[in-house]
């Protein structure tokens, strides 16, 4: 579970837009950027070199 604080001051290294929390998948999303950054032993790991491309379908819902 990621803190609430943080996760409003959480920001997309690459476009600087918010991140949303996908529990089920244990991601940090950002549509601006199309990229989803995994939150390992609930610390983000915000490297763009760690995060994974969103699918089409993801960018869209």
């Amino acid at each position: 579970m990621i803190n609430k604080k943080l996760l409003s001051i959480l920001v997309c290294p690459v476009s600087k837009a918010p991140v949303k929390y996908d529990k089920e998948k244990q991601e940090l999303v950002c549509k601006a950027s199309g990229l989803a950054y995994p939150v390992r032993d609930g610390i983000p790991v915000m490297l763009e070199e760690e995060a994974r491309q969103l699918t089409a379908d993801e960018k869209l819902g």
